[in-house]
């Protein structure tokens, strides 16, 4: 059951955004220029996935003004799936990233090549410092929506994979040291699909309207009716708009007598909604004889 969320001033979050941003841009660079001198697949599939995190920012930073753009005629409730499709399109990029990533490091693995050890394990060491820095920018906001969420994980798994390259290049004057470059490769690549493929299952969650993530209707219906004695939900959607934004619709048969007695039941079933299920906005449609229709799920006709 989902409750309550820490709050954080937009314009903080931006302005960590856009930092975090310029140290991935500055570590994509230094491991590019590395991973070519020293021969490194490892610190060019890094580069690739910082390269990826800078592009995953700045789409981050872009939905989230478009997100507060307030509503309009024509999109009612805002634009704030803006930020879920921004996910998706990073989670895409990820994917199509480690499968190249994978290509070319298996053909490393038999074919393998020699690396510039103290020139990979400095450059290394370089990238795994200013990611944990990104980290620890976006650490306090990473629970906030999907979309930070997206580009805290890419951040977090940089962080890991400039740690396996620290690793592969230790390694990288032993006898099995051509491989593990390769092998490091591959393992950055692994953890990468594995986070990227999971962004892709929630944000397609949220695009086709699924219930939010910790709400169960059937047991959120049977909790307003133990809560209100004679109220009862039906043909109830639940549903979020983007980050944020949980909404909710039903029918609600109540044993009010007056307008005025079914309104005031409403308005606290909403506040119970809200409180402990974090349901942001609810519409219900009080009905004192039913509808004809008595089934927990509404039907389209």
């Amino acid at each position: 059951m989902a409750h309550h969320h820490h709050e954080t001033a937009p314009g903080n979050l931006d302005r960590r955004l856009w930092a975090s941003a310029a140290l991935n841009l500055g570590i994509t660079l230094v491991e590019f220029i590395g991973g070519l001198w020293a021969g490194s697949l490892a610190l060019l599939a890094d580069a690739a996935h910082n390269l990826a995190d800078v592009g995953a920012l700045g789409l981050a930073i872009f939905a989230r003004k478009l997100g507060r753009r307030p509503p309009t005629l024509r999109h009612t409730y805002g634009l704030k799936r803006a930020e879920v499709v921004a996910a998706l399109i990073n989670a895409a990029a990820l994917i199509a990233i480690s499968a190249l990533i994978g290509r070319e490091a298996v053909g490393r693995l038999f074919h393998p090549e020699p690396v510039r050890a103290s020139v990979m394990l400095v450059t290394a060491a370089l990238a795994f410092f200013a990611n944990v820095g990104s980290v620890l920018l976006l650490r306090t906001h990473s629970n906030e929506d999907i979309n930070v969420r997206s580009a805290f994980l890419h951040l977090a798994q940089d962080a890991m994979a400039s740690l396996a390259v620290v690793v592969a290049a230790l390694l990288a004057r032993t006898a099995v040291g051509r491989y593990v470059d390769p092998a490091a490769a591959i393992l950055i690549g692994v953890v990468v699909l594995r986070s990227a493929i999971s962004i892709v299952w929630e944000s397609l969650h949220t695009l086709l309207e699924a219930a939010p993530a910790g709400v169960k209707v059937a047991e959120m219906a049977e909790d307003v009716g133990r809560r209100f004695t004679g109220v009862r939900l039906h043909h109830v959607h639940a549903w979020e708009v983007g980050p944020g934004q949980r909404v909710l619709t039903a029918h609600m048969k109540v044993g009010a007598t007056t307008l005025l007695e079914a309104e005031g039941v409403a308005a606290e079933v909403r506040r119970f909604l809200h409180d402990e299920w974090n349901i942001t906005h609810a519409t219900l449609e009080a009905e004192a004889n039913g509808c004809g229709q008595e089934d927990l799920l509404g039907k389209w006709k």
